[in-house]
């Protein structure tokens, strides 16, 4: 799947502060369709996303196995939706 991106909660991620900072209300609306712990979405869009929220105190709070609450993959083309 060229071009598509999946976002997903990095529950490995322990602070808090970025969720409670605006990055729940920015997260629940983009993910209100999914079943709100990943979803897939244009790489232009996910790219924009990941810009706004890299912005709410608390991004970078993680550690260096979890560093940010919302990673960015690529999806592989045998996933099935």
């Amino acid at each position: 799947m060229s071009g598509m991106k999946k976002l997903k909660v990095d529950f490995e991620f322990k602070s808090k502060m970025w969720w409670t900072s605006g990055g729940e209300d920015l997260w629940n609306g983009i993910s209100e369709a999914f079943d709100g712990s990943e979803i897939v979405i244009e790489e232009n869009l996910a790219h924009s996303w990941i810009t706004e929220a890299s912005a709410i105190p608390g991004w970078n709070d993680g550690s260096e196995f979890a560093p940010h609450p919302i990673a960015m993959a690529d999806v592989n083309e045998d996933e099935e939706f």
